[in-house]
Protein backbone atom coordinates (compact mmCIF):
# COMPACT_ATOMS: atom_id res chain seq x y z
CA UNK A 1 0.00 0.00 0.00
CA UNK A 2 1.73 3.65 -0.91
CA UNK A 3 2.18 5.97 1.85
CA UNK A 4 0.53 9.02 0.79
CA UNK A 5 2.51 12.53 0.18
CA UNK A 6 2.21 14.38 2.94
CA UNK A 7 2.12 18.38 2.84
CA UNK A 8 2.29 18.89 6.51
CA UNK A 9 1.19 16.47 9.59
CA UNK A 10 -2.66 17.71 8.98
CA UNK A 11 -2.73 16.97 5.56
CA UNK A 12 -3.00 13.96 3.13
CA UNK A 13 -3.74 14.19 -0.30
CA UNK A 14 -7.41 12.58 -1.71
CA UNK A 15 -7.81 9.40 -2.27
CA UNK A 16 -8.39 9.87 -5.52
CA UNK A 17 -4.82 11.33 -6.26
CA UNK A 18 -2.87 9.04 -3.34
CA UNK A 19 -3.82 6.05 -5.87
CA UNK A 20 -1.69 7.23 -8.47
CA UNK A 21 1.95 5.96 -8.52
CA UNK A 22 4.51 8.51 -8.92
CA UNK A 23 5.72 5.50 -11.99
CA UNK A 24 2.04 6.30 -13.56
CA UNK A 25 2.24 10.49 -13.34
CA UNK A 26 6.27 10.19 -15.50
CA UNK A 27 7.47 12.75 -12.97
CA UNK A 28 11.18 12.27 -11.99
CA UNK A 29 12.19 11.34 -8.12
CA UNK A 30 14.01 14.14 -7.51
CA UNK A 31 11.41 16.79 -9.03
CA UNK A 32 8.68 15.28 -6.49
CA UNK A 33 11.15 15.03 -3.77
CA UNK A 34 11.89 18.87 -4.38
CA UNK A 35 8.28 19.85 -4.70
CA UNK A 36 6.80 18.20 -1.54
CA UNK A 37 9.85 19.93 0.12
CA UNK A 38 8.85 23.42 -0.69
CA UNK A 39 5.58 22.61 -0.34
CA UNK A 40 6.06 21.27 3.27
CA UNK A 41 7.81 24.75 4.63
CA UNK A 42 4.92 27.12 2.87
CA UNK A 43 2.22 24.97 4.60
CA UNK A 44 4.91 25.07 8.31
CA UNK A 45 4.56 28.54 8.41
CA UNK A 46 0.68 28.40 8.86
CA UNK A 47 -1.18 27.44 11.95
CA UNK A 48 -3.39 24.46 11.20
CA UNK A 49 -6.53 23.58 12.67
CA UNK A 50 -8.36 19.77 11.76
CA UNK A 51 -11.84 20.08 10.32
CA UNK A 52 -13.84 18.99 13.18
CA UNK A 53 -12.49 22.42 15.41
CA UNK A 54 -14.22 25.50 13.41
CA UNK A 55 -17.01 27.85 13.01
CA UNK A 56 -20.22 26.48 14.62
CA UNK A 57 -19.08 23.84 16.45
CA UNK A 58 -20.70 22.42 19.60
CA UNK A 59 -18.26 21.88 22.54
CA UNK A 60 -19.23 19.26 25.10
CA UNK A 61 -20.68 20.76 28.64
CA UNK A 62 -19.45 19.98 31.91
CA UNK A 63 -15.45 18.19 30.82
CA UNK A 64 -12.53 18.93 29.24
CA UNK A 65 -12.49 19.71 25.29
CA UNK A 66 -9.34 18.66 24.02
CA UNK A 67 -8.43 21.29 20.88
CA UNK A 68 -5.47 20.54 18.79
CA UNK A 69 -3.66 21.43 15.07
CA UNK A 70 -0.73 21.90 13.67
CA UNK A 71 1.96 24.62 13.69
CA UNK A 72 5.60 25.50 13.16
CA UNK A 73 7.85 22.88 15.21
CA UNK A 74 8.76 24.47 18.61
CA UNK A 75 6.24 27.36 18.22
CA UNK A 76 4.11 28.20 21.55
CA UNK A 77 0.44 28.05 20.84
CA UNK A 78 -2.39 30.15 22.47
CA UNK A 79 -5.70 28.95 22.58
CA UNK A 80 -8.63 31.51 24.20
CA UNK A 81 -12.56 31.09 24.69
CA UNK A 82 -14.42 33.51 26.93
CA UNK A 83 -12.15 33.98 30.41
CA UNK A 84 -10.00 30.76 29.33
CA UNK A 85 -6.41 30.82 28.04
CA UNK A 86 -4.58 27.56 27.70
CA UNK A 87 -0.93 27.36 26.19
CA UNK A 88 0.52 24.43 23.90
CA UNK A 89 3.86 24.15 22.29
CA UNK A 90 4.04 22.26 19.07
CA UNK A 91 6.25 19.37 18.86
CA UNK A 92 8.61 18.19 16.54
CA UNK A 93 5.75 16.58 14.18
CA UNK A 94 4.30 20.15 14.29
CA UNK A 95 1.32 18.55 16.73
CA UNK A 96 -0.19 20.77 19.89
CA UNK A 97 -2.74 19.82 22.29
CA UNK A 98 -4.65 21.97 25.01
CA UNK A 99 -7.06 20.94 27.14
CA UNK A 100 -10.14 23.40 27.46
CA UNK A 101 -11.55 23.38 31.15
CA UNK A 102 -15.35 21.63 31.64
CA UNK A 103 -17.45 24.56 30.62
CA UNK A 104 -22.18 24.56 30.84
CA UNK A 105 -24.30 24.91 28.38
CA UNK A 106 -24.43 27.65 26.77
CA UNK A 107 -26.59 29.29 23.57
CA UNK A 108 -24.86 32.45 23.59
CA UNK A 109 -22.16 32.15 20.80
CA UNK A 110 -18.51 32.31 21.50
CA UNK A 111 -15.36 32.83 19.53
CA UNK A 112 -12.59 30.74 19.93
CA UNK A 113 -9.09 32.47 19.01
CA UNK A 114 -5.83 30.12 18.36
CA UNK A 115 -2.09 31.90 17.99
CA UNK A 116 0.68 30.34 17.05
CA UNK A 117 2.86 31.42 14.01
CA UNK A 118 -0.37 32.91 12.71
CA UNK A 119 -4.12 33.48 14.22
CA UNK A 120 -7.15 32.14 13.35
CA UNK A 121 -10.88 32.56 14.94
CA UNK A 122 -13.69 30.50 14.89
CA UNK A 123 -17.44 31.66 15.50
CA UNK A 124 -20.65 30.81 16.77
CA UNK A 125 -19.19 28.07 19.01
CA UNK A 126 -22.01 26.61 21.51
CA UNK A 127 -21.55 24.50 24.33
CA UNK A 128 -23.47 21.33 25.31
CA UNK A 129 -23.82 17.84 24.09
CA UNK A 130 -21.85 16.03 21.92
CA UNK A 131 -22.97 12.33 19.95
CA UNK A 132 -21.42 10.21 17.30
CA UNK A 133 -23.95 8.57 14.76
CA UNK A 134 -22.13 5.47 13.16
CA UNK A 135 -22.48 2.22 11.39
CA UNK A 136 -23.66 1.15 8.34
CA UNK A 137 -26.29 1.94 5.98
CA UNK A 138 -29.54 1.83 8.40
CA UNK A 139 -27.23 4.62 10.53
CA UNK A 140 -26.43 6.58 7.11
CA UNK A 141 -29.57 6.53 5.81
CA UNK A 142 -30.86 10.33 5.56
CA UNK A 143 -33.78 11.80 6.84
CA UNK A 144 -34.51 12.21 3.11
CA UNK A 145 -35.63 8.17 3.25
CA UNK A 146 -37.39 8.22 6.13
CA UNK A 147 -41.50 7.49 5.94
CA UNK A 148 -41.98 11.42 6.93
CA UNK A 149 -39.40 12.61 5.25
CA UNK A 150 -41.11 15.80 4.52
CA UNK A 151 -43.27 16.87 7.66
CA UNK A 152 -39.86 15.90 10.02
CA UNK A 153 -37.79 18.28 7.37
CA UNK A 154 -40.24 21.29 7.81
CA UNK A 155 -40.21 20.96 11.68
CA UNK A 156 -36.01 20.33 11.69
CA UNK A 157 -34.99 24.53 11.97
CA UNK A 158 -32.91 24.27 14.80
CA UNK A 159 -29.76 26.77 15.05
CA UNK A 160 -28.82 25.17 17.70
CA UNK A 161 -28.27 21.41 16.57
CA UNK A 162 -25.13 21.78 14.84
CA UNK A 163 -24.35 18.86 12.38
CA UNK A 164 -20.93 17.57 10.62
CA UNK A 165 -20.49 14.47 8.46
CA UNK A 166 -17.13 12.65 8.20
CA UNK A 167 -16.35 11.83 4.60
CA UNK A 168 -15.70 7.95 3.76
CA UNK A 169 -12.07 7.51 3.50
CA UNK A 170 -10.88 3.67 2.95
CA UNK A 171 -7.00 3.51 3.93
CA UNK A 172 -4.33 1.89 5.99
CA UNK A 173 -2.44 4.67 6.80
CA UNK A 174 -3.73 7.31 9.52
CA UNK A 175 -5.70 10.24 8.54
CA UNK A 176 -5.29 13.72 10.56
CA UNK A 177 -8.53 15.63 8.75
CA UNK A 178 -11.06 15.21 6.99
CA UNK A 179 -13.46 17.55 4.28
CA UNK A 180 -16.11 18.95 6.24
CA UNK A 181 -17.44 21.75 8.25
CA UNK A 182 -20.26 22.20 11.21
CA UNK A 183 -23.77 23.48 9.99
CA UNK A 184 -26.65 24.76 12.00
CA UNK A 185 -29.62 22.19 11.45
CA UNK A 186 -32.28 23.38 8.87
CA UNK A 187 -34.98 21.91 6.57
CA UNK A 188 -32.07 21.45 3.65
CA UNK A 189 -29.38 20.06 5.40
CA UNK A 190 -31.28 17.48 7.58
CA UNK A 191 -32.66 15.99 4.53
CA UNK A 192 -28.85 14.70 3.77
CA UNK A 193 -28.18 13.84 7.03
CA UNK A 194 -28.33 10.44 9.05
CA UNK A 195 -32.34 9.66 10.20
CA UNK A 196 -31.60 8.19 13.36
CA UNK A 197 -28.75 10.85 14.60
CA UNK A 198 -30.40 13.60 13.61
CA UNK A 199 -34.15 12.62 15.08
CA UNK A 200 -31.71 11.63 18.36
CA UNK A 201 -30.58 14.82 18.80
CA UNK A 202 -33.36 16.65 17.71
CA UNK A 203 -35.27 14.79 20.91
CA UNK A 204 -32.24 15.95 23.41
CA UNK A 205 -32.45 19.60 22.01
CA UNK A 206 -35.68 19.96 22.61
CA UNK A 207 -36.27 17.73 25.71
CA UNK A 208 -33.23 19.12 27.29
CA UNK A 209 -33.14 22.70 26.11
CA UNK A 210 -29.30 22.58 25.75
CA UNK A 211 -27.18 22.96 22.26
CA UNK A 212 -26.16 19.37 20.38
CA UNK A 213 -23.58 18.84 17.53
CA UNK A 214 -24.13 15.76 15.68
CA UNK A 215 -20.99 14.01 14.39
CA UNK A 216 -21.55 11.54 11.34
CA UNK A 217 -19.53 9.16 10.04
CA UNK A 218 -21.52 6.01 9.38
CA UNK A 219 -20.25 4.03 6.14
CA UNK A 220 -22.94 1.57 4.71
CA UNK A 221 -22.47 -2.10 4.19
CA UNK A 222 -19.46 -1.54 6.78
CA UNK A 223 -18.18 -4.71 9.24
CA UNK A 224 -16.84 -3.78 12.47
CA UNK A 225 -13.07 -5.00 11.72
CA UNK A 226 -12.98 -1.92 9.37
CA UNK A 227 -14.17 0.44 12.74
CA UNK A 228 -11.17 -0.72 14.62
CA UNK A 229 -7.49 0.02 14.66
CA UNK A 230 -5.76 -2.74 12.77
CA UNK A 231 -2.60 -3.25 14.96
CA UNK A 232 -4.82 -3.77 17.99
CA UNK A 233 -7.06 -6.29 15.95
CA UNK A 234 -3.35 -7.98 15.15
CA UNK A 235 -2.40 -8.22 18.41
CA UNK A 236 -5.22 -10.01 19.98
CA UNK A 237 -5.40 -13.85 19.27
CA UNK A 238 -8.79 -13.88 19.68
CA UNK A 239 -9.03 -12.81 16.08
CA UNK A 240 -6.14 -14.70 14.64
CA UNK A 241 -8.10 -16.05 11.78
CA UNK A 242 -9.73 -13.24 10.81
CA UNK A 243 -6.33 -11.28 10.22
CA UNK A 244 -4.62 -14.27 8.23
CA UNK A 245 -7.60 -14.56 6.05
CA UNK A 246 -7.26 -10.86 5.38
CA UNK A 247 -3.62 -10.80 4.61
CA UNK A 248 -3.90 -13.73 2.03
CA UNK A 249 -6.68 -11.89 0.74
CA UNK A 250 -5.11 -8.83 0.38
CA UNK A 251 -1.90 -10.76 -1.31
CA UNK A 252 -4.12 -11.76 -3.61
CA UNK A 253 -5.80 -7.92 -4.37
CA UNK A 254 -1.97 -6.91 -5.28
CA UNK A 255 -1.13 -8.87 -7.85
CA UNK A 256 -1.07 -9.19 -11.24
CA UNK A 257 -3.48 -12.04 -11.38
CA UNK A 258 -6.47 -9.89 -9.82
CA UNK A 259 -5.93 -7.48 -11.88
CA UNK A 260 -6.31 -9.58 -14.95
CA UNK A 261 -8.94 -11.12 -13.31
CA UNK A 262 -10.89 -8.23 -12.74
CA UNK A 263 -10.61 -7.50 -16.51
CA UNK A 264 -12.52 -10.67 -17.68
CA UNK A 265 -14.88 -9.69 -14.86
CA UNK A 266 -15.71 -6.72 -16.39
CA UNK A 267 -15.91 -7.64 -20.10
CA UNK A 268 -18.28 -10.42 -18.92
CA UNK A 269 -20.45 -7.99 -16.89
CA UNK A 270 -20.41 -5.61 -20.03
CA UNK A 271 -21.91 -8.03 -22.16
CA UNK A 272 -24.48 -8.87 -19.66
CA UNK A 273 -25.32 -5.26 -18.90
CA UNK A 274 -25.89 -5.30 -22.97
CA UNK A 275 -28.02 -8.61 -23.00
CA UNK A 276 -30.17 -6.66 -19.86
CA UNK A 277 -30.91 -3.34 -21.56
CA UNK A 278 -31.93 -5.73 -24.45
CA UNK A 279 -34.13 -7.57 -22.65
CA UNK A 280 -35.40 -4.31 -20.79
CA UNK A 281 -34.10 -6.18 -17.07
CA UNK A 282 -32.14 -4.42 -14.47
CA UNK A 283 -28.39 -4.90 -15.31
CA UNK A 284 -26.19 -6.47 -12.85
CA UNK A 285 -23.58 -4.68 -10.68
CA UNK A 286 -20.59 -3.80 -11.89
CA UNK A 287 -17.91 -6.37 -9.98
CA UNK A 288 -15.26 -4.70 -7.79
CA UNK A 289 -11.97 -3.50 -8.38
CA UNK A 290 -9.07 -4.86 -6.46
CA UNK A 291 -8.43 -1.33 -5.22
CA UNK A 292 -11.86 -0.41 -4.31
CA UNK A 293 -11.75 -3.35 -2.31
CA UNK A 294 -8.38 -2.60 -0.59
CA UNK A 295 -10.20 0.94 0.25
CA UNK A 296 -13.57 -0.05 0.84
CA UNK A 297 -15.36 -0.73 4.20
CA UNK A 298 -14.50 -4.24 5.03
CA UNK A 299 -10.71 -4.16 5.28
CA UNK A 300 -9.60 -4.29 9.06
CA UNK A 301 -8.96 -1.13 9.92
CA UNK A 302 -9.87 0.88 7.16
CA UNK A 303 -12.55 3.11 8.81
CA UNK A 304 -11.07 3.73 12.13
CA UNK A 305 -7.82 5.10 10.09
CA UNK A 306 -9.41 7.14 7.42
CA UNK A 307 -12.92 7.94 9.45
CA UNK A 308 -12.65 7.67 13.04
CA UNK A 309 -9.21 8.60 13.67
CA UNK A 310 -9.34 12.40 12.33
CA UNK A 311 -11.97 13.11 14.83
CA UNK A 312 -9.87 11.78 17.89
CA UNK A 313 -10.04 13.21 20.66
CA UNK A 314 -12.69 15.66 20.15
CA UNK A 315 -14.92 16.11 23.09
CA UNK A 316 -18.34 14.02 22.91
CA UNK A 317 -20.60 12.49 25.23
CA UNK A 318 -20.88 9.39 23.58
CA UNK A 319 -21.82 7.11 20.54
CA UNK A 320 -24.89 6.01 18.84
CA UNK A 321 -24.49 2.73 16.54
CA UNK A 322 -26.69 0.75 14.18
CA UNK A 323 -24.38 -1.86 12.88
CA UNK A 324 -24.57 -5.87 12.32
CA UNK A 325 -25.98 -7.14 9.44
CA UNK A 326 -22.54 -7.51 7.63
CA UNK A 327 -21.25 -9.23 10.38
CA UNK A 328 -24.50 -11.45 10.87
CA UNK A 329 -22.83 -14.78 9.03
CA UNK A 330 -20.28 -14.59 11.67
CA UNK A 331 -22.57 -13.62 14.87
CA UNK A 332 -20.05 -16.24 16.57
CA UNK A 333 -17.06 -13.77 15.79
CA UNK A 334 -19.53 -10.79 16.90
CA UNK A 335 -19.89 -11.83 19.92
CA UNK A 336 -16.03 -10.86 20.87
CA UNK A 337 -15.76 -8.50 18.28
CA UNK A 338 -18.37 -5.84 18.98
CA UNK A 339 -17.48 -5.41 22.66
CA UNK A 340 -13.64 -5.39 21.54
CA UNK A 341 -14.55 -2.57 18.99
CA UNK A 342 -16.25 -0.59 22.23
CA UNK A 343 -13.42 -1.07 24.83
CA UNK A 344 -10.88 -0.06 21.74
CA UNK A 345 -12.53 3.04 20.93
CA UNK A 346 -13.63 4.23 24.40
CA UNK A 347 -9.36 3.37 25.40
CA UNK A 348 -8.57 5.52 22.16
CA UNK A 349 -11.03 8.68 23.02
CA UNK A 350 -8.96 8.37 26.85
CA UNK A 351 -12.69 9.79 28.35
CA UNK A 352 -13.24 6.46 30.42
CA UNK A 353 -16.62 4.90 29.11
CA UNK A 354 -18.43 6.97 27.59
CA UNK A 355 -21.95 6.17 26.77
CA UNK A 356 -22.16 3.83 23.57
CA UNK A 357 -26.09 2.81 22.71
CA UNK A 358 -26.51 0.44 19.96
CA UNK A 359 -29.92 -0.56 17.33
CA UNK A 360 -30.56 -4.50 17.55
CA UNK A 361 -31.04 -5.88 14.08
CA UNK A 362 -34.52 -5.33 12.58
CA UNK A 363 -36.74 -8.26 10.97
CA UNK A 364 -35.78 -8.81 7.49
CA UNK A 365 -36.53 -11.76 4.94
CA UNK A 366 -39.35 -13.41 4.45
CA UNK A 367 -40.97 -15.28 7.50
CA UNK A 368 -40.49 -18.80 8.24
CA UNK A 369 -42.99 -21.59 7.77
CA UNK A 370 -41.09 -23.99 10.78
CA UNK A 371 -38.93 -22.53 13.98
CA UNK A 372 -35.07 -23.50 13.20
CA UNK A 373 -32.07 -21.79 13.30
CA UNK A 374 -30.91 -18.20 11.84
CA UNK A 375 -27.45 -16.17 11.57
CA UNK A 376 -29.68 -12.67 12.03
CA UNK A 377 -31.10 -13.90 15.15
CA UNK A 378 -27.18 -15.46 16.62
CA UNK A 379 -25.72 -11.47 15.73
CA UNK A 380 -29.00 -9.80 17.54
CA UNK A 381 -27.47 -12.66 20.69
CA UNK A 382 -24.34 -11.15 20.29
CA UNK A 383 -25.31 -7.40 20.25
CA UNK A 384 -27.51 -8.37 23.50
CA UNK A 385 -24.65 -10.24 25.16
CA UNK A 386 -22.94 -7.15 24.74
CA UNK A 387 -24.53 -4.59 27.17
CA UNK A 388 -22.44 -6.82 29.76
CA UNK A 389 -20.50 -3.68 28.94
CA UNK A 390 -20.97 -0.74 31.09
CA UNK A 391 -22.67 1.97 30.08
CA UNK A 392 -24.00 0.32 26.95
CA UNK A 393 -27.82 -0.37 26.03
CA UNK A 394 -29.71 -1.68 23.10
CA UNK A 395 -32.85 -0.50 21.13
CA UNK A 396 -34.77 -3.81 20.33
CA UNK A 397 -36.77 -3.08 16.98
CA UNK A 398 -37.87 -6.62 16.01
CA UNK A 399 -40.84 -4.86 15.09
CA UNK A 400 -39.89 -2.09 13.08
CA UNK A 401 -38.04 -3.85 9.93
CA UNK A 402 -39.30 -4.91 6.43
CA UNK A 403 -39.32 -7.98 4.80
CA UNK A 404 -38.26 -6.67 1.50
CA UNK A 405 -36.15 -4.03 2.70
CA UNK A 406 -32.73 -4.07 4.84
CA UNK A 407 -33.10 -0.64 5.04
CA UNK A 408 -36.84 0.25 7.16
CA UNK A 409 -38.22 3.46 6.86
CA UNK A 410 -39.28 4.17 10.77
CA UNK A 411 -36.10 5.98 11.02
CA UNK A 412 -37.97 8.41 13.83
CA UNK A 413 -39.24 5.64 15.76
CA UNK A 414 -35.65 3.95 16.32
CA UNK A 415 -34.22 7.39 17.38
CA UNK A 416 -36.71 7.60 20.01
CA UNK A 417 -36.32 4.32 21.60
CA UNK A 418 -32.37 4.92 21.40
CA UNK A 419 -32.89 8.28 23.38
CA UNK A 420 -34.40 6.69 25.81
CA UNK A 421 -31.20 5.04 27.00
CA UNK A 422 -29.17 8.71 26.96
CA UNK A 423 -32.35 10.27 29.37
CA UNK A 424 -32.79 7.56 31.75
CA UNK A 425 -28.84 6.87 32.36
CA UNK A 426 -27.14 10.09 31.42
CA UNK A 427 -29.35 13.34 32.23
CA UNK A 428 -31.04 11.65 34.99
CA UNK A 429 -34.69 10.98 34.25
CA UNK A 430 -34.75 7.82 36.59
CA UNK A 431 -38.06 7.31 35.78
CA UNK A 432 -37.71 6.39 32.14
CA UNK A 433 -37.78 2.46 31.30
CA UNK A 434 -35.06 2.51 28.46
CA UNK A 435 -34.67 -1.40 28.35
CA UNK A 436 -36.91 -3.70 26.44
CA UNK A 437 -38.34 -7.03 28.28
CA UNK A 438 -35.31 -9.42 29.03
CA UNK A 439 -35.39 -13.35 29.55
CA UNK A 440 -34.33 -14.22 33.20
CA UNK A 441 -34.77 -17.74 34.22
CA UNK A 442 -36.62 -20.66 32.64
CA UNK A 443 -38.54 -23.67 35.11
CA UNK A 444 -40.08 -26.39 34.02
CA UNK A 445 -43.22 -28.41 35.12
CA UNK A 446 -44.20 -31.59 33.36
CA UNK A 447 -45.37 -30.10 29.67
CA UNK A 448 -45.03 -26.34 30.44
CA UNK A 449 -42.23 -24.25 30.66
CA UNK A 450 -42.73 -21.40 32.42
CA UNK A 451 -40.13 -17.87 31.62
CA UNK A 452 -39.33 -14.67 34.06
CA UNK A 453 -38.35 -11.69 32.57
CA UNK A 454 -37.08 -8.51 34.05
CA UNK A 455 -37.29 -4.86 33.05
CA UNK A 456 -40.83 -5.38 32.45
CA UNK A 457 -41.77 -2.23 34.45
CA UNK A 458 -45.96 -1.72 33.93
CA UNK A 459 -45.97 -5.77 32.76
CA UNK A 460 -46.38 -7.59 29.53
CA UNK A 461 -48.78 -7.84 26.99
CA UNK A 462 -49.75 -8.32 23.61
CA UNK A 463 -50.12 -6.26 19.96
CA UNK A 464 -52.38 -6.77 17.25
CA UNK A 465 -53.99 -10.46 18.47
CA UNK A 466 -54.51 -11.71 21.63
CA UNK A 467 -52.79 -14.75 21.53
CA UNK A 468 -49.06 -14.81 22.29
CA UNK A 469 -47.25 -15.10 19.16
CA UNK A 470 -43.28 -16.12 18.67
CA UNK A 471 -42.42 -18.86 20.50
CA UNK A 472 -40.57 -22.50 19.99
CA UNK A 473 -40.40 -25.21 22.02
CA UNK A 474 -38.17 -28.39 22.30
CA UNK A 475 -37.44 -31.42 23.94
CA UNK A 476 -34.23 -33.59 24.53
CA UNK A 477 -34.22 -34.21 20.41
CA UNK A 478 -33.89 -30.48 19.59
CA UNK A 479 -36.63 -30.56 17.42
CA UNK A 480 -38.08 -27.21 17.38
CA UNK A 481 -41.99 -26.64 17.12
CA UNK A 482 -43.87 -23.70 17.64
CA UNK A 483 -45.36 -23.26 20.81
CA UNK A 484 -48.46 -22.10 22.92
CA UNK A 485 -47.75 -19.47 24.76
CA UNK A 486 -50.32 -17.06 27.47
CA UNK A 487 -49.44 -14.49 29.59
CA UNK A 488 -49.22 -15.10 33.23
CA UNK A 489 -48.46 -12.62 35.49
CA UNK A 490 -47.00 -9.29 35.30
CA UNK A 491 -43.50 -10.51 34.60
CA UNK A 492 -43.90 -14.56 33.41
CA UNK A 493 -45.11 -16.24 30.51
CA UNK A 494 -46.00 -20.06 30.57
CA UNK A 495 -44.93 -22.21 26.83
CA UNK A 496 -45.76 -25.52 25.86
CA UNK A 497 -46.66 -28.09 22.94
CA UNK A 498 -48.50 -31.26 22.81
CA UNK A 499 -45.97 -32.31 20.63
CA UNK A 500 -43.05 -31.70 23.80
CA UNK A 501 -43.82 -34.35 26.49
CA UNK A 502 -40.30 -32.97 28.53
CA UNK A 503 -39.38 -29.16 27.10
CA UNK A 504 -35.80 -28.69 27.78
CA UNK A 505 -35.26 -25.20 25.64
CA UNK A 506 -37.11 -22.46 24.54
CA UNK A 507 -36.94 -19.46 21.87
CA UNK A 508 -38.38 -16.59 21.35
CA UNK A 509 -38.25 -14.49 17.84
CA UNK A 510 -35.48 -16.87 16.67
CA UNK A 511 -35.84 -16.36 12.87
CA UNK A 512 -34.55 -13.47 10.38
CA UNK A 513 -38.04 -11.99 10.31
CA UNK A 514 -39.83 -13.68 13.29
CA UNK A 515 -43.43 -13.43 13.85
CA UNK A 516 -43.43 -12.41 17.42
CA UNK A 517 -46.17 -9.67 19.79
CA UNK A 518 -44.91 -9.33 23.43
CA UNK A 519 -44.26 -6.13 24.54
CA UNK A 520 -43.38 -4.42 27.87
CA UNK A 521 -47.13 -1.80 28.79
CA UNK A 522 -44.98 1.32 27.91
CA UNK A 523 -44.24 -0.21 24.22
CA UNK A 524 -41.08 -1.84 23.78
CA UNK A 525 -40.61 -5.22 22.58
CA UNK A 526 -39.75 -8.34 23.83
CA UNK A 527 -36.43 -8.93 23.27
CA UNK A 528 -35.50 -11.88 21.15
CA UNK A 529 -34.10 -15.24 23.42
CA UNK A 530 -32.98 -18.41 23.57
CA UNK A 531 -32.65 -20.70 26.87
CA UNK A 532 -30.43 -22.76 25.20
CA UNK A 533 -26.65 -23.21 24.31
CA UNK A 534 -26.99 -25.45 21.71
CA UNK A 535 -24.15 -25.22 19.09
CA UNK A 536 -24.12 -21.95 16.93
CA UNK A 537 -24.60 -21.97 13.45
CA UNK A 538 -21.85 -19.20 12.76
CA UNK A 539 -19.19 -20.78 14.49
CA UNK A 540 -16.25 -21.79 12.19
CA UNK A 541 -15.55 -25.05 12.57
CA UNK A 542 -12.75 -26.01 15.21
CA UNK A 543 -13.47 -22.58 17.04
CA UNK A 544 -12.79 -22.93 20.41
Amino acid sequence: METPLRLNPGFAFPDTIRQYRLMKLKIPFVTVVTIVAMCAGIARAELKLPSIIGDHMVLQQKQENPIWGWDEPGTEVTVTIGDQVKKGKAGEDGKWTVKLDAMDASFDPATLTIEGTSKKEFSDVLVGEVWMCSGQSNMGMTVSGDWKAKVESLASNHPALRLITVPRVGTQELQNDFNGQWEAANSENCLRFTAVGFFFGRYLHEILDVPVGLINNAWGGSAAEAWVRRESLEKDPRFASLMEGWVGREKYLQSEEATANYEKDVAAWEEKVKAAKEAGQKPPRKPSSPESQLSGNARPGNIFAGVVYPTLPYGMKGVIWYQGESNAGRAWEYRKLFPYMIEQWRAEWGQGDFPFYWVQLADYKDEVAQPGESSWAELREAQTMTMSLPNTGEAVIIDLGEANDIHPKKKYDVAARLVLWALAKDYGMGDIEPQSPTFQEMSVDGKKATLTFDHVNGGLRTVDVNEVRGFAICGEDKKWVWADAKITGSNTIEVWSDEVEAPVAVRYAWAENPVCNVYSKEGLPLTPFRTDDFPMITKPQGAK
